[in-house]
């Protein structure tokens, strides 16, 4: 299969924050992200599990350059994504979009869904007319599951489902050939998210997306990926199919994380 990202060596630190209780250390770093080195070929969903802070999310923020790195390699369809600037950096973030965490956080309780769907084709397809962005805003939010009474409306005035699903169309509206998911279900009720989860696999095979998918969650891993990467303290401990992670790891920490959630072991 074709190689659609290659991620070498990437790392990043952080000053940690002085204070009262922090005499001595002001000035000290810790590391977010620790030499983090995979590859996703196209069309596969490339999982990355792990604790609450672990680092996966410095790392989704990272392969978009919402968060700059301080060292290492990102390529996209093998384009050094960390030489781009301005224009020729805008033209390539429209084949790699993000899906939050949080559904409501990250949709402006300002705008209506129909100008939080279509914010990205003003932003990278301005010569569209507004009836072609109207069709392509009612397009894909008919594909997530919602109407086109929804577009008048406002974030609040939807369910956390509803929500994430818009941020999905947001996100699907540019027709990207990557998606990175940070804790897309972490933030919505069991049935709920299983009904998202079935929506991003339906939509990554009707459209050929790969999936870099952060979760801390194996069972919710183990629905989606093909292949998974097990990261602790900004380092990866463990990186193989699905069926090898799940089944027969190598890693004891992998070990730990699978005897919490047994019912994996007999799938």
């Amino acid at each position: 299969m074709e190689t659609l990202l290659t991620v070498r060596e990437l790392r990043k630190t952080y000053r940690r924050g002085g204070g009262v209780f922090s005499q001595g250390t002001e000035g000290a770093r810790f590391t977010a992200v620790d030499g983090v080195s995979f590859s996703v070929s196209r069309g596969e969903t490339f999982a990355v599990v792990g604790e609450s802070g672990c680092g996966k999310t410095t790392l989704a923020r990272m392969l978009l350059r919402l968060i700059e790195p301080d060292g290492g390699e990102i390529r996209f369809e093998g384009r050094d994504l960390l030489t781009l600037r301005g224009e020729e950096l805008r033209s390539q973030r429209r084949q790699m979009q993000m899906v939050f965490q949080d559904p409501f956080a990250s949709l402006n309780p300002r705008m209506r869904v129909g100008e939080i769907v279509a914010e990205p084709l003003t932003i990278h397809e301005p010569g569209l007319s507004a009836t072609e962005r109207l069709a392509r805003t009612t397009t894909i939010l008919g594909r997530v599951g919602l109407d086109k009474d929804a577009m008048p409306r406002y974030p609040h005035e939807f369910s956390g489902g509803q929500r994430q699903r818009i941020g999905i169309a947001r996100a699907l509206i540019l027709q990207p050939k990557l998606i990175v998911a940070d804790e897309p279900v972490s933030a919505l009720d069991v049935s709920v998210g299983a009904q998202v989860l079935l929506l991003l696999q339906e939509l990554q095979r009707e459209f050929a997306l790969t999936y870099v998918f952060i979760s801390h969650s194996l069972p919710v891993v183990a629905q989606v990926a093909t292949h998974i990467a097990v990261m602790r303290a900004g380092q990866f401990l463990e990186v193989g199919r699905a069926e090898q992670v799940l089944h027969q790891p190598k890693n004891n920490y992998t070990r730990e994380l699978l005897a919490a959630v047994p019912e994996l072991l007999r799938v």
